[in-house]
């Protein structure tokens, strides 16, 4: 495998990564998008059944969908910088893209959490807080998620933090330059905001529907196998997809010298790949674990099955 290489011209500040290497991502980043749009396109079609049946949960699903739409949609602008090496779409299409970026991380966390939450209420209180899983509260929560998600970004996410231009060389999101005093501040809030308090959350919410369900015994087994099997799906997600990002953000803000700050761009550029499953782990929640999800795939899968089967009868 390639070594980074530092481009003509430049310090140790501006790393570029090797033309395999940004390839690799580029191939990485469009199987993404052709298989995340179509799911999760699908996801919103599933989590609108859950809404016409007055479910809550339907609508933490919708808006998690429309997040991994929106992100999938911004990841395009990414393509080309990663052919190319160079980022010639401009200042401003690059904060909108930073902005999607960060926009899918916090807006995704949050709708984890209340989905969470939200089981764990219908669990542990089934009779006690009703009210917190109207379909009214959660469309209110979905609402001042996004609303707060927009005013974080709007507030920490700054042009010199995301784009930079040296002589004609640009980027965009890969400077690896030693952080401010305010950036290093914005990455403390993210990882404890953004990671460890949703982390934290999500866990509390599993152990205590574990509990109930392992106690409960009217709980039937395949009923009890399918929220366990939901919850897991989500912790993972809250782990995996999103530890790594702010694992890493949180290592930037301990180094000031560019020369340590680059031997971190490949394991950040791995992050933020694995950080863009979410948008493939998320339909996964309500296509294959919810009832309404797993009856609207059978019906898909039971449409085409039958359409290819007129298909052959008119062929014969």
């Amino acid at each position: 495998m390639e070594n980074l290489t530092l481009s003509s011209n430049h310090s140790e500040c501006y790393p570029v990564d090797s033309a395999s290497r940004r390839r690799s991502f580029m191939f990485f980043y469009l199987a993404i998008i052709v298989t995340a749009i179509p799911s999760n396109a699908f996801s919103l079609y599933v989590s609108w059944q859950h809404i016409r049946q007055k479910n809550g949960l339907g609508v933490y699903l919708f808006n998690l969908a429309l997040s991994d739409l929106t992100f999938t949609i911004g990841l395009s602008m990414w393509l080309d910088f990663l052919w190319k090496g160079l980022w010639i779409h401009g200042g401003y299409v690059c904060m909108l893209s930073v902005y999607f970026l960060y926009t899918n991380f916090y807006t995704s966390e949050a709708l984890l959490c209340c989905i969470a939450v939200d089981r764990y209420l219908a669990v542990v209180h089934p009779f006690k807080y009703t009210f917190l899983r109207k379909v009214n509260t959660a469309a209110a929560i979905g609402v001042a998620i996004w609303l707060l998600v927009f005013c974080f970004n709007a507030t920490t996410i700054s042009w010199e933090d995301s784009y930079h231009e040296y002589n004609k060389f640009a980027v965009c999101f890969d400077i690896f330059l030693p952080l401010s005093r305010n950036l290093v501040r914005v990455n403390l809030a993210r990882f404890i905001l953004g990671f460890i308090i949703p982390f934290l959350l999500v866990v509390f919410s599993t152990w205590g529907i574990w509990e109930a369900v392992k106690s409960n015994q009217a709980t039937k087994e395949r009923e009890r196998k399918r929220i366990l099997k939901l919850l897991t799906v989500v912790l993972l997600c809250v782990l995996f997809c999103f530890g790594p990002i702010h694992v890493m953000m949180l290592l930037r803000t301990q180094m000031d010298d560019c020369r340590e700050v680059a031997w971190l761009l490949y394991p950040y550029k791995i992050s933020i790949a694995i950080s863009s499953l979410n948008c493939l782990a998320d339909p996964l929640l309500y296509c294959f674990i919810t009832r309404t999800g797993k009856a609207n795939v059978n019906q898909v899968v039971l449409f085409f099955q039958v359409k290819k089967m007129s298909n052959y009868e008119d062929v014969v």
